[in-house]
């Protein structure tokens, strides 16, 4: 896994405000330090506050900014408290994550992530498309059943998926501390990458420095997507550190 170019992608959720951009320079610093430097691709997503300021300040780094989630419409629309794809653009983000389990349990369906998909790709964001089951679907083993019908549904009809991460993100791991056992990892990963052939596939939930070592291990992650973690300079580097040592 240490010789793969690898994705580390911090989601603040909603943390975050001038203050914590102080972690975010300790980063920059490290990596101008780190040998394995050339093998990561670091994206911060923030909250739509700090993207415009944290694209401008990452401008001479290998650092990206990505948004959280974006509207479906392509077009400005009377849609109060709503961004669309451009206008995420127009800030200065280069990804968004779209799918992740926090919005779904909100309401979201695959067919209006699907609109999403395609709008953020049109307008020339790439994605960081979330799946994941549940613990109810877990126990009921229907996990591939899950993660099929959001990659089929979620992604029909998608132009330049060339441009779409993909992060499994088991909804009962998020924020619990609990990560899946190594082999049953391995072998969801692996189910991923045949459904998806040549997309990068991140894994997402509750990564944190104690048990990256464990997660480095597994041979087919293409990178973490990382939230509590991130948003503390220690943590984010230790991660990082350790994933190449």
């Amino acid at each position: 896994m240490t010789n793969k170019y690898m994705y580390f992608i911090a989601n603040w959720k909603m943390f975050g405000n001038l203050g914590t951009l102080n972690s975010v320079k300790k980063v920059i610093k490290f990596l101008k330090t780190f040998k394995k430097s050339k093998k990561i691709k670091i994206i911060y997503c923030p909250p739509n506050t700090l993207i415009n300021l944290m694209s401008e300040k990452f401008l001479k780094t290998r650092i990206e900014v990505g948004a959280q989630n974006c509207h479906e419409s392509m077009s400005y629309a009377p849609l109060t408290g709503s961004v669309n794809p451009s206008m995420l653009r127009s800030v200065g983000a280069k990804y968004v994550i779209i799918g992740h389990s926090e919005n779904r349990q909100s309401g979201e369906t695959d067919k209006l992530i699907n609109l999403k998909v395609k709008a953020a790709i049109k307008v020339g964001l790439k994605v960081i498309f979330c799946i994941g089951e549940t613990l109810s679907q877990k126990r009921k083993k229907i996990t591939k059943q899950i993660l099929s019908r959001q990659i089929k549904l979620g992604l029909n009809k998608v132009q330049r998926t060339k441009n779409i991460i993909i992060a499994y993100e088991p909804v009962w791991s998020i924020g619990t501390g609990v990560i899946p056992k190594s082999s049953e990892l391995l072998k969801t990963i692996d189910f991923i990458k045949d459904k998806v052939r040549n997309n990068k596939v991140l894994y997402g939930g509750s990564v944190n420095p104690k048990n990256i070592r464990e997660l480095k291990l597994i041979r087919n992650i293409d990178g973490f997507l990382i939230g509590g973690a991130s948003q503390e300079a220690k943590k984010f580097i230790d991660i990082i550190k350790k994933t190449y040592n």
